[in-house]
Parts: structure tokens; sequence; C-alpha cells
């Protein structure tokens, strides 16, 4: 479908044409004739699927249509992370170049001139607010907001923030909203607390799945089963063989994260660390020099797997595997950008096995085994691997568990 055979405004149509954009991706065409509709709606779609667009549009063309009082806060949109929210607002700017709307960043982390127009824009009434829980509650617990005219509420990558633990934010917020608004929600999974907070705070909500996309084939994926220990090691010996530029460690946990860098930079190599405890002037510098070559090596949690498009990353390691299979696919993602081609290593360990398996069952092939350097001492027995149920054995000693009768799912592509 193309997007002028949707109901949007004229002005949005006319940025969208601007910008080279003329065909929806499947969320999109689901979402936005049922925002338009005023309808409640959840949508379960990973980063990358046109989310972003599938709100902002029709949200800008509601706007042009609905009476609404351009002296009040209009919409708020709720990200967990001050990356995402940057991202919302930098394509806010380009969807919304035509419209006469005005929107205000409400994020952490900023110096105080920052915060002094965050608070302007919460005081006169901008249209459109761009915010993390935890920073538009700091505004309301020293200043009065009138929400009195929000007639839009918008949680992106809801399951995100219920798991930095904003849940509690998220209703002291919804508490100060009027009951009548329209709700939209979208998640990159839908677990059972999502549908308890939709329940809370939606009414009759139509409900659009998009399958979960497969890593693209320009990634090429592989796996090296060893020890925690050889972990390290086999990735300093990586880098500087190849002298790579531009490669991202991801790990699980940011205190693993600021290890890893100490001891990456104590080898030669030149790393940075990316993670929440760092201020948000320090994120910028780290990305900006990531970008321009200036940093050989981030060393990131998933907050770097969602919303940061750099184009020429040859390689992503995930020093530890991640727990679900979104997550994974996030992070391998930032390689093979804008028709390139990448490389993504997943280390690991007898204890992540489990969640190997699970995420190969997801991507249902066999992804490749790399040898461990006999430098680095004996790879694990494969028979740590096997797991308490049946299967059959398979390269490397991984095992996945038996499908049964059941049909593989056939994966769905992005237009």
């Amino acid at each position: 479908m193309y997007f002028d055979e949707l109901p949007l405004s004229d002005e949005v149509l006319d940025a969208l044409w601007d910008m080279h954009f003329d065909t929806c991706t499947p969320v999109q065409e689901q979402t936005i004739p049922i925002i338009l509709n005023h309808r409640d709606v959840i949508s379960c779609a990973q980063t990358g699927t046109g989310k972003t667009a599938a709100y902002i549009l029709p949200l800008l063309t509601n706007l042009q249509f609905d009476g609404h009082d351009p002296n009040k806060l209009n919409a708020i949109i709720m990200a967990p992370t001050r990356e995402l929210a940057q991202q919302i607002d930098q394509q806010m700017e380009g969807f919304g170049y035509y419209v006469p709307f005005s929107s205000v960043p409400v994020y952490g982390g900023n110096d105080s001139r920052n915060f002094s127009t965050q608070t302007n824009g919460l005081k006169t009434g901008a249209d459109i607010v761009i915010a993390t829980p935890g920073r538009l509650l700091s505004h309301m617990n020293i200043m009065d907001i009138d929400f009195s005219g929000v007639k839009y509420f918008i949680l992106d990558e809801a399951d995100r923030m219920l798991d930095m633990g904003f849940y509690d934010d998220i209703m002291k917020i919804v508490q100060c909203l009027p009951r009548d608004r329209q709700t939209i929600m979208f998640s990159a999974t839908m677990p059972e607390d999502i549908r308890r907070l939709a329940k809370r705070i939606m009414t009759d909500p139509a409900e659009v799945k998009i399958a979960i996309a497969r890593p693209p084939e320009s990634i090429a994926q592989r796996a090296l089963c060893c020890y925690e220990t050889q972990k390290i090691p086999f990735i300093i010996e990586r880098l500087k063989q190849e002298h790579l530029k531009k490669v991202i460690v991801f790990a699980g946990k940011k205190q693993r994260v600021k290890e890893l860098t100490v001891l990456l930079s104590r080898q030669g190599l030149n790393a940075r660390a990316m993670h929440s405890d760092l201020e948000q002037k320090q994120r910028d510098e780290v990305m900006l020099d990531f970008r321009n070559n200036k940093v050989d090596v981030m060393v990131a949690t998933d907050i770097v797997a969602r919303g940061i498009d750099v184009d020429d990353i040859p390689l992503v390691i995930n020093f530890d595997v991640p727990r679900d299979a979104e997550d994974y696919v996030h992070r391998i993602g930032r390689t093979a950008r804008a028709e390139n081609k990448g490389e993504a290593v997943t280390l690991v360990s007898p204890e992540d096995a489990r969640y190997w398996n699970k995420i190969e069952r997801f991507l249902q092939k066999d992804i490749q085994r790399l040898t461990l350097p006999s430098s680095l001492g004996d790879a694990p027995d494969n028979n740590l691997y096997a797991q308490p149920t049946g299967g059959r054995r398979r390269n490397g000693g991984f095992r996945r568990r038996s499908r049964g009768n059941r049909s593989p799912r056939k994966p769905q592509h992005r237009k």
C-alpha cells in the first residue's frame, strides 16, 4: 500500500514525498487507519519496522482536523530511553515539517539551558511532548502541568519501559490525563504484564501483531562455543588481528560493560563504554567519536541496540547471549545496514546454551560454529550443552528441542 492511499493530510503527504517515502510497511498499513479512526490500539512490532511513523503520521493528521486548544498540551509520547526520545523528536521534525505544531523533547542528562527549554514548553502548552517517564515526573514534581488538553497518549517500546521499572511512573502520569483520550501502545513483545497495563489504561483496544522479522541474510551470523574465561581473550585476539574499526561489543549488564572497556583499553584497544550511567553529554560524545572513527570499539548495553543508526559497522560481538530473540535481532541489526554486509559473533558459554537454543529455534536455521583458536585452550565438552529433553545433536554440540508435529513458522519480511 502507498501512503497516498491512506487518508493522511496533504501536509503530511508532502513531507513524506520530500523524504522519498512512498510505500507503507506492514505495521504502518495496519495501524495508521485504526489510529485515524480514534480507536485505542496496541501494536506488537519491533524496532526497524517503521513503527514510529505508524503513530506520528496519523497523530499529525488528527491534530490538524480535530478541535483542540493550541495553548495546551495535546499529545504525549513516552519512550524508555533518551536515545529513543531523541530519535522520535528527529522524525517528528521531518514528518511535521509542513504542519503548524510545536513539540518539545523532555528527557534527562541535559544542561540547565535545555531543562529551561523543557519547562517553558510544558508551561506554554507545546502541542506534542516527547518524554521519558522519569524526566516528565521530575517536572511534574516541581511545577503544575496542565494535562487537561491531552487527547493522545502514546507509549513506544512499552515492554522495555516495564523492564526498566517504569510501571509506577507511567501510572502516575496516566492518573493526571483526561479519561477520554486516545491511548496507543507499541511493544516488541506481548507478555502478560503488557496486557495487564493495556487493560488498566486502554478502552477496547484493537490489536495489531506484526511477526518479528528474521535478521537479513547480509548478516553473517556465527557462534563460538567457549568458557566464560575465554571470551575476553577471544575478543582481544580477533580485534588485534583484523584491526577493525566501528565494532560494537554487547553485554547484558552495565557493570560488565565497564569492566570490559577497562580490560580492552589495557590491551591497547581504543574502546569506550556506552551505558545508562553516563550523562547525556557523555553519551553524545561517545556516539560522535564512534561515528567519526575516533573510537574503534564501543562496549554497550542493550540501550544501543534500539534507536542507534550507524551504517558502516562491520562486526557485532555478543559477549553474552541475549535472553530473548527480540534483543538478539536488535543487537545484530546494528551491522549490515544501508545495503552493507556485516558479521555477528555470539560467544556462548555452557551457562548460556539454553538461551542460544531458544534463539536458534526462532531463527529456524543452524548458525555457523566457529572453532576456538588453539591459543585459547580447549573448548568446552559438547556434553555440557546437552538439554534434558530429547533432540538431535548438531554441529558444535548444541541441541534443539524437538518441534514434534508442529510446522515451522514462515518468516514475514518487510516490504
